[in-house]
């Protein structure tokens, strides 16, 4: 496969590097990276994203090159850190999907389990094993012979202190250890990169105070095990623009003493009901209880996003369902 990709950037001269509808610091350092990559090989590379880069990732220099547009033309797409239709609903819904198409593809992703996989190329890598599609952009880059410059390394570092929460996750492997290892020696900085992030990432008095609102607002379930927290559409108007509320919350929600899954629900006026999944180490649900509920993810990070008329106090009881069968599932395989 790596052939056949390195055939189709060869063959092409625009290029356009599209991210999905919840840019994360994995597609923006994904989409960054590969942008310097392939414009080492003289390309010349748009970046897409249907949707503002969050104010949170503005410590990943380039963001501002993102725009909502394709361009006018290009020779080949490149979907990175999603293989979903459904993460591509701006795509669909301006008629872009329908170019993308029409043109020479490739999809680069880690996700385990999606819905409604992208099915217009073969030109696919999705690999399980690596922590972040910045990894795989990187192995990718590495077996072809890119030139992998200290920017590009800079973005692809971001990209897995990213995914992996700054390498505390159960995503972090040996190899993983290894690439960042790599990328120090191509001249990625770590320390500069945690600093810029730890001063974009600092929150408004506004939201500090709501992070109690919403500690005080969280339930619990299944005797202590599932924490869940909603957040409706006008907190989201007047929070989400400032900090996303579930990265927020979620990890406080796990250090909770007994609770196995962090649920945030999100629900607008439209009808759409919205998750973000996060799961403690040795319960390893959070692929299959989105992918039960339309989404996916990894097994202990994952989302999904309802849009069948459901409303969210049905969503949130099929969610709480799953979920609690899922736990029960485990427990008992991890008792035989």
């Amino acid at each position: 496969m790596y052939k056949q990709i390195e055939t189709a950037v060869t063959s092409a001269q625009k290029i356009v590097i599209i991210q999905a509808d919840n840019p994360d610091a994995d597609s923006l350092g994904s989409a960054l990276a590969l942008e310097h990559i392939l414009g080492d090989l003289s390309k010349d590379v748009a970046l897409y994203c249907g949707v503002h880069i969050p104010d949170y990732l503005h410590y990943i220099q380039g963001w501002d090159r993102v725009v909502d547009q394709l361009p006018s033309s290009f020779d080949l797409s490149i979907v990175v850190d999603a293989s979903t239709y459904t993460l591509l609903e701006k795509l669909i819904q301006s008629g872009g999907l329908k170019r993308l198409q029409a043109k020479p593809g490739v999809v680069l992703d880690h996700h385990a389990t999606v819905e409604k996989p992208l099915d217009y190329t073969d030109s696919q890598i999705i690999d399980t094993t690596v922590a972040s599609t910045g990894e795989l952009i990187f192995n990718l880059a590495v077996s072809l012979g890119w030139t992998v410059s200290a920017t590009a390394a800079t973005h692809i570092m971001a990209s897995i202190l990213g995914d992996t929460q700054g390498l505390t996750n159960n995503l972090t492997r040996a190899s993983t250890y290894r690439t960042m290892a790599d990328l120090s020696d191509l001249g990625a900085d770590r320390i500069v990169l945690e600093d810029r992030r730890r001063e974009y990432g600092k929150m408004p008095d506004k939201i500090y105070r709501y992070k109690g609102i919403l500690i005080a607002n969280t339930e619990f379930f299944s005797d202590g095990q599932i924490a869940l927290v909603h957040i409706p559409q006008p907190e989201i108007n007047e929070y989400s623009p400032l900090y996303n509320p579930a990265p927020l919350i979620q990890p406080d929600m796990l250090q909770v003493k007994g609770v196995a899954l962090a649920v945030v629900l999100k629900s607008y006026d439209d009808g759409r009901v919205t998750a973000a999944l996060r799961s403690n180490y040795g319960f390893p649900i959070c692929g299959k209880l989105a992918e039960s509920l339309g989404g996916g993810g990894h097994d202990y990070a994952s989302g999904f996003k309802v849009t069948d008329g459901r409303g969210y106090e049905e969503v949130k009881t099929d969610c709480l369902a799953a979920a609690r069968r899922l736990l029960e599932t485990t427990e008992s395989g991890a008792s035989e």
